[in-house]
């Protein structure tokens, strides 16, 4: 089994915007007889699903969907080599296969779809910021072959900058669709395809969730 998450620590890595991290003790063993934890971040901290609320008035909320959305066969997309700032269009992806060697992308994709761009090497400095993003049209036709779960190495699928960004068409895509994203993934290098992946998000009642993200040697 492979860990796919990063740890979540204070003063971590946040999307520009977003709540900062701050891991505090509120209990101490010698002192009160139990260690506890205070926590304060985002909803969208680390590696975390984005429910269809976060873009999407009305969407659906992260205590509303079911884990086995999140559980099952993935097709992992390794994209390496890509500049700052790059769009993943679909020329890029049909020149994948299955295992990620040149191919042909399938006409039918598994539900989940994990693209790796290696990009998680540069997460919590300045460079993640410059990450590729993937292309609206080639977000439309993983849609339309069968993708519900988009995963990514990045901070985002869509362009970041360091103010944020108020545009996230691939948001609406995904989203739009009812769909997921999981943002914020590592460890994909080397990683088959298609492999069997689980992400746990906590049950918020929210737009988003931290979640601890797996792949399984089965």
């Amino acid at each position: 089994m492979r860990d796919l998450s990063h740890p979540i620590r204070s003063g971590m890595q946040v999307y520009p915007g977003d709540p900062g991290v701050e891991l505090a003790p509120a209990l101490e063993l010698e002192r009160d007889g139990a260690a506890v934890t205070a926590l304060h971040l985002g909803s969208h901290t680390g590696t975390h699903v984005d429910a269809p609320a976060h873009t999407v008035a009305g969407g659906r909320t992260m205590d509303l969907v079911a884990l086995d959305e999140l559980v099952g066969e993935a097709l992992v997309l390794h994209v390496p080599g890509l500049a700052d700032r790059a769009t993943i269009g679909i020329d890029d992806l049909s020149g994948l296969g299955e295992l990620g060697e040149l191919g042909e992308l399938p006409d039918q994709v598994p539900s989940i779809v994990i693209i790796d761009t290696g990009w998680a090497r540069h997460f919590g400095t300045e460079r993640a910021l410059a990450h590729p993003a993937l292309g609206v049209d080639a977000a439309r036709l993983l849609v339309a072959r069968g993708m519900r779960v988009l995963g990514v190495d990045t901070l985002s699928p869509d362009p970041t900058d360091a103010a944020g960004t108020t545009a996230f068409p691939v948001h609406e895509v995904v989203l739009g669709g009812d769909g997921l994203i999981v943002e914020n993934l590592t460890g994909l290098e080397g990683l088959p395809s298609p492999v069997r992946i689980g992400v746990f998000p906590l049950r918020l009642a929210g737009d988003g969730a931290p979640a601890r993200a797996v792949a399984f040697d089965d």
